[in-house]
């Protein structure tokens, strides 16, 4: 394997999803190396030497263990420029760029969980994101100024926020509003996220058949 080629530490129908998806707009090479979640792979020991949380996604690139979903989307559409999903240090838009890849993982999944967990927020001065309203009101503002998060111009950013609203949404976790349902659908035909359905499709078929394959065994 080409160590300039990133190794993707993947489970299907994770957030590494997202990463893979990102990497198939960057149009790169990549390495694979799949853990099978339903028997248990990413807690053993050779997992927990890439991270010791045993949680994917974990990138390794040029020898670099890159972790945690807004750094490794900062990190890879840096490292591979080509396909311009990142403003440049210098661009106007760089600064809100990370904001909104950052704000992902600060604000908008803590306020997920705890929805989803039913449980009240923290009291306003130690809530890493305030109140849920006030999160999913900022998102709706930045998606009225469409078609993307930074009206015509789209990012790396588009591919996180995609498929986490697809997602969230399709749980019922974030209410839907005509310009959140309006820029799934735009962001999520792009080809890539079919070719990333397909391979977790894939995948889970493969690993419920060695799941089963294990219990019977």
């Amino acid at each position: 394997m080409n160590d300039d080629n990133p190794i993707l530490y993947y489970a299907p129908r994770t957030r590494a999803s997202s990463v893979l998806t990102l990497l198939e707009e960057l149009d790169v090479p990549y390495e694979l190396r799949v853990l099978n979640f339903q028997l248990g792979e990413q807690r053993k020991p050779e997992y927990f030497a890439v991270n010791p949380l045993g949680k994917v996604p974990a990138i390794v690139h040029k020898g670099a263990l890159v972790t945690e979903l807004g750094a490794i989307f900062i990190y890879l559409a840096d490292a591979f420029p080509q396909k311009g999903l990142a403003p440049t240090i210098g661009d106007a838009l760089r600064g809100p760029y990370l904001r909104w890849l950052v704000f992902y993982g600060s604000a908008f999944e803590p306020a997920i969980v705890d929805r989803s967990m039913k449980r009240e927020p923290a009291p306003a001065s130690r809530s890493p994101y305030g109140d849920f309203d006030g999160v999913m009101a900022l998102i709706d503002a930045q998606l009225a100024k469409g078609p993307y998060l930074f009206g015509e111009r789209f990012t790396a950013a588009d591919i996180l926020w995609g498929g986490a609203l697809r997602w969230t949404v399709g749980f019922g976790l974030v209410p839907e509003s005509a310009h959140i349902s309006a820029y799934v659908e735009r962001v999520t035909s792009h080809p890539c996220f079919a070719r990333v359905a397909q391979t977790d499709e894939e995948l889970l078929k493969i690993h419920e058949a060695a799941a089963a394959k294990a219990k019977g065994g």
